[in-house]
């Protein structure tokens, strides 16, 4: 057997909604509180994740002290992002330790590699997360075309926003949660 087909990994391509989260300002809280510190913060932010991740959703990976999340369903993914801000700030508010995350979602298509995803859409979903602030969750506007009529939230636009390594500008919004 050739060695390129020994190393070779099998791909799919599947479509739904990837998130990446990031706490902010964690290296400073880990800098100031110590290693034990942050992994304990690290570890509440997994428990809270995983009690609400719905079924047929994963945590892809870990990315230090961020994630990236993969759902079926964009609804699913609003969802779920905005009962776990919820649940962040009740912890932050509670412990008065600063679990504020940043979050970013991205409907797009994206390649299986063995446990990853890889892929354009990849790419972007990690650039939308990083346009966010403390607390905040932006969605691309290919999000926004996927999401049902019944939204758990409102959305206001942040208009076109050019993101470093995606060459043309995508549209923003800030999901806003309806209470």
């Amino acid at each position: 057997m050739p060695a390129s087909t020994v190393n070779a990994v099998p791909t799919n391509s599947i479509e739904g909604a990837v998130v990446f989260t990031d706490i902010v300002s964690f290296t400073e809280f880990n800098a100031v509180e110590g290693d034990e510190a942050a992994n304990d913060l690290l570890t509440v932010q997994e428990q809270i994740v995983n009690q609400f991740l719905p079924a047929g959703s994963w945590l892809v990976k870990e990315l230090g002290d961020g994630l990236m999340l993969w759902f079926p369903d964009a609804d699913a993914a609003l969802d779920t992002c905005l009962r776990l801000m919820r649940q962040f700030e009740q912890y932050s508010l509670e412990t008065l330790h600063p679990l504020w995350v940043r979050m970013g979602i991205h409907w797009g298509r994206q390649t299986r590699r063995r446990a990853d995803l890889i892929g354009h859409d990849v790419n972007l979903a990690a650039r939308v997360a990083d346009e966010a602030g403390a607390t905040e969750l932006l969605i691309s506007e290919a999000t926004l075309d996927a999401l049902g009529d019944d939204s758990v939230a409102e959305f206001e636009e942040l208009g076109p926003v050019v993101m470093k390594g995606i060459p043309d500008p995508v549209r923003l919004y800030r999901a806003v949660p309806i209470d």
